[in-house]
C-alpha cells in the first residue's frame, strides 16, 4: 500500500475497528498524522502570537487536527493488531507508558499470514510501475 492509498483507506476507515490493516496501512498513516501536526503547529506560531510557548489553548488549528484525526488512529492502530491476532484492546495498554514499547513492537510484526479470527488477509493492492 502506498502513501496516497494508506490515507484515503485511513479516512474511508476512520470508524472501522473490524478487520485487518497491513503494516504500511498503518505506518503511512502515523507519517500523515505527523506531517499534519508539523504543518498546523507551523500554522500556529505563524498566525498566534507565544506568550508562554505552545499550548492547545494558542495553538488551535493542531488541536482540532489532532482530535480530528484521534479517532481514525485509533481504528488503524485496532485493525493493525487485528492482523497480528491481538485484540484491539490490547491499545489500552499504552495508557501504562512502559505498555507503548509492547504495542510499538506489536506494530511492527508481520501479519499472520492467510485467515485469523479477525476475517482475511488485507489485500495488497497492486501497484503499478512507474
Amino acid at each position: 500500500m502506498n502513501f496516497g492509498q494508506a490515507i484515503r483507506s485511513g479516512f474511508r476507515n476512520y470508524k472501522n475497528f473490524a478487520g485487518r490493516a497491513c503494516r504500511s496501512e498503518l505506518w503511512f498513516w502515523i507519517l500523515f498524522t505527523v506531517l499534519v501536526a508539523i504543518a498546523t503547529e507551523i500554522l500556529d506560531s505563524a498566525i498566534f502570537v507565544y506568550h508562554d510557548g505552545p499550548s492547545p489553548l494558542n495553538s488551535p488549528l493542531n488541536a482540532l487536527s489532532t482530535l480530528m484525526l484521534l479517532l481514525p488512529t485509533l481504528a488503524a492502530a485496532a485493525r493493525r493488531l487485528h492482523d497480528t491476532d491481538r485484540s484491539g484492546w490490547w491499545l489500552v495498554l499504552g495508557l501504562t507508558g512502559i505498555g507503548i514499547l509492547v504495542l510499538l513492537y506489536w506494530q511492527c510484526q508481520k501479519g499472520t499470514p492467510g485467515t485469523n479470527r479477525f476475517g482475511p488477509e488485507p489485500p495488497v493492492p497492486q501497484v503499478s510501475p512507474v
